[in-house]
C-alpha cells in the first residue's frame, strides 16, 4: 500500500492536474464571493477589506476542498485496483 501511495504522489501529471484544479477552485471561490458582495441586492455594493478577506477565505476553503476531494478520489481508485 505504501508503494501505491508513493507511486500516485510521484506522478507529475497527477500533481499538475491537482495543482491546476486547486488554483481554479481558489479563483472560482474568490470571484464568486466578490461577485456576491458586489451584486447581491440589499448589500451596500461596496467591496471593502472585509469582503476581500472573506473572499480570500472562501477561495482558500474551495482550494482545500478541491484538493481533498481529488486526493480521496485517487486513493479510492488505487484501492479498487
Amino acid at each position: 500500500m505504501i508503494k501505491q501511495e508513493q507511486g500516485r504522489n510521484s506522478d507529475p501529471a497527477w500533481e499538475t492536474r491537482r495543482r491546476r484544479a486547486g488554483i481554479a477552485a481558489f479563483l472560482g471561490g474568490l470571484v464568486a464571493t466578490l461577485a456576491f458582495f458586489a451584486f447581491f441586492p440589499g448589500l451596500p455594493h461596496v467591496i471593502d477589506w472585509g469582503a476581500i478577506l472573506v473572499a480570500l477565505g472562501v477561495g482558500g476553503l474551495a482550494h482545500w476542498g478541491c484538493q481533498s476531494r481529488m486526493t480521496k478520489a485517487a486513493r479510492r481508485r488505487t484501492d479498487h485496483m
